[in-house]
């Protein structure tokens, strides 16, 4: 047994319980050893749900644009893969949030982050660009699969309802807030306002 063995393992447990029913005991029961066995190879649970990040997070095609790749349709694109990622896995969004990206992301983080300056931005605002399409991503899947696991599914009236008439105009034009459209909408809205903070040439 080694890391790699006990990531893949924990990864299969994650899809069959969540988060929530993730723990070392029943992880150790899954690979037939002892509870103990697991300390051999992570120092603690936080370091097992760190790896297990960073292996959700490898399956995503990071790096900076393909060449002749506008910058704003290379974000789009990430921002998508990011959201295929997160969903590949049940509770992928809350696996990832707030977990220690370590070296190799860290430096496949630097190289987008240079082609971004090489096109025009500032390295900050190339770093505020990605995380802030980072956030709206991992947020967005999360509410999506925090829906998909919700035994009662809140109901969305159908039809008009004089308490709240533009939010029923809203969903009779856009559809479900959490729909793929809104998705788009919103990833729009967030490369209009990267694309307005753009630093100007002199």
């Amino acid at each position: 047994m080694d890391r790699t063995t006990i990531v893949g393992a924990a990864l299969e447990l994650l899809n069959e319980v969540g988060l929530d029913g993730l723990t070392t005991r029943r992880l150790a029961a899954k690979l037939d050893v002892r509870s103990p066995a697991l300390y051999w190879h992570f120092r603690n649970k936080q370091e097992l749900v760190d790896e297990m990040a960073r292996t959700v997070q490898a399956g995503q095609n990071l790096g900076p644009p393909q060449d002749g790749e506008p910058w704003r349709d290379w974000l789009a694109r990430r921002a998508r893969e990011r959201r295929r990622v997160l969903m590949s896995y049940r509770d992928g969004a809350r696996l990832v949030a707030g977990t220690s990206a370590g070296p190799e992301i860290a430096i496949a983080f630097d190289r987008e982050l240079a082609s971004m300056v090489r096109q025009g931005f500032t390295p900050v605002r190339a770093m505020r660009a990605i995380t802030a399409l980072g956030a709206f991503v991992t947020g967005f899947v999360m509410e999506e699969q925090a829906r998909e696991t919700r035994t009662e599914q809140p109901d969305i009236p159908a039809g008009s309802a004089p308490e709240t008439p533009t939010l029923m105009a809203a969903i009779a034009e856009g559809g479900s807030p959490d729909a793929p459209a809104a998705f788009e909408d919103g990833l729009t809205l967030l490369l209009d306002g990267i694309e307005a903070g753009k630093p100007v040439p002199e």
